[in-house]
């Protein structure tokens, strides 16, 4: 590694380190006092969410009559119609199942994809992805591959062990225009499952739930998928609440427990605010912690994306960068923007890279917004792109046309309402994952 790309890396990891050392102790200073039902009911909540989302998430497919052990592919790209998840891309396809291993193991095989970018994600009801088949880990060829459930015996010694009975797969498939769908679908014809019938799961609470339906819910998914024992002494602190294999019993707390209960609940929401400020941001792109879409025991952190970003990739498969606007609150999209890439500081990667527009929802969720040309991203992959005599790229965000010589590389805002931007890195190169890359600042055109 060359002298001046470890320095840039390893201040990166120092800037990063100290704001959320920081951040931390600003929010163990106005923590109320450990044992008491405040405390158990905020971070009941926090570590409860991924549980909920991802619940929520298994009921809304199983709603549309999918069955468990079967896969659902996406033959269209996701636009401002059809969206199912928060901060949908709009460059690859989705192929999605919900894997049921409490019957025995299943089994899926994918095609030899050549020069095809995919990947396998099997995440757990943590939103933890424990394990991803695809382009980086598998290659090109063809690959068969079984998933065992936590209790399972090994029969394969190469079996894939998932720590929580139940799994979501949310596969993509890269696909570089509409001429290529064609192709890309035979792609996910070709991709199999194999495994036991299994029932349906019940509905759980939502996150709008009332405390007492939330909190019951949260306890009857941690039954169904026990936690890691790494996660004892959050689960000490929840105890006073909920506990592994009880059942959850709201009639048995007074109305100043009650009062407590409710307090730490509104704790949570003020403690997920403060986790969204502390990730390291750079020319005004938020950088992802490194524990993204794997989160060990970041529980505030994995809580906030998923809110913000269910089913995220950890940052070795793909970078998400944020530009939120000079405030944090997103862009004013009644302004015109402008990201403008020299000729060499395209974002560095493997794969492809891609800039999203997202209208900005009041509880923080992302979400494409309808447009005059349905173009919800620009990347390495649109056609039709204009540089400049240097080779410069500039990126036009406005509601209106920005004018003849730059619409074929606009990216149209929201018609109201504040808007995001994430930058997307799939298979970030080393000087992108290590921070020493920086990505020019968003401005105003």
């Amino acid at each position: 590694m060359e002298r001046r790309h470890f320095l840039a890396v390893t201040a990166a990891a120092l800037a990063s380190s100290r704001a959320w050392a920081q951040a931390s102790a600003e929010i163990a200073s106005q923590a109320p006092v450990p044992g008491s039902l405040r405390v158990a009911a905020r971070n009941a909540w926090i570590w409860g969410l991924p549980l909920i989302e991802m619940a929520e998430q298994r009921a809304a497919r199983f709603g549309e009559g999918v069955r468990p052990n079967t896969f659902q592919h996406q033959r269209a790209l996701v636009t401002a119609k059809g969206q199912f998840v928060t901060t949908p891309n709009n460059d690859t396809l989705y192929s999605q199942a919900w894997l049921d291993l409490e019957q025995g193991p299943v089994t899926i095989g994918v095609p030899a994809s050549g020069n095809r970018y995919y990947c396998v994600p099997l995440m757990d009801m943590y939103s933890n992805n424990f394990a991803i088949v695809g382009t980086r880990t598998s290659g090109p060829g063809a690959r068969t591959f079984t998933v065992i459930g936590p209790n399972a015996p090994r029969k394969d010694p190469m079996a894939i062990r998932a720590p929580t009975n139940a799994v979501w797969i949310l596969g993509r498939t890269l696909v570089d225009s509409d001429a290529d769908l064609p192709k890309a679908h035979a792609f996910q014809d070709g991709w199999s499952i194999q495994g036991p019938q299994a029932r349906a799961p019940k509905s759980f609470a939502k996150r709008s739930a009332p405390w007492a339906h939330y909190f019951s819910s949260v306890q009857d998914l941690m039954n169904e998928s026990p936690p890691p024992a790494t996660d004892a002494r959050m689960l000490d602190s929840m105890a006073p609440l909920i506990q592994f294999g009880k059942t959850f019993d709201a009639a048995r707390y007074s109305p100043e427990q009650i009062a407590q209960i409710n307090a730490g609940v509104g704790d949570a929401a003020n403690l997920l605010g403060q986790v969204r400020k502390t990730t390291l941001v750079r020319n005004g792109w938020s950088f992802p912690h490194q524990s993204i879409g794997n989160f060990g025991e970041d529980h505030d952190y994995r809580a906030a994306v998923a809110i913000g970003g269910l089913a995220a990739l950890p940052p070795v498969e793909a970078m998400y960068l944020r530009a939120s606007g000079p405030d944090g609150r997103g862009f004013d999209s009644a302004q015109s923007w402008k990201l403008s890439f020299a000729a060499d500081q395209l974002p560095p990667v493997n794969s492809f890279w891609s800039l999203s527009m997202y209208r900005l929802t009041p509880d923080g969720q992302l979400f494409f917004a309808d447009n005059p040309i349905d173009r919800f991203t620009i990347g390495d992959r649109t056609a039709g792109l204009k540089r400049g005599a240097n080779g410069s790229l500039d990126i036009w965000m406005s509601r209106t046309p920005p004018g003849a010589e730059s619409n074929a590389n606009w990216l149209p805002s929201p018609a109201q309402g504040p808007f995001v931007v994430i930058l997307r890195a799939y298979l970030p190169k080393p000087a992108l994952l290590g921070g020493g890359y920086q990505v020019p600042a968003v401005h105003a055109a």
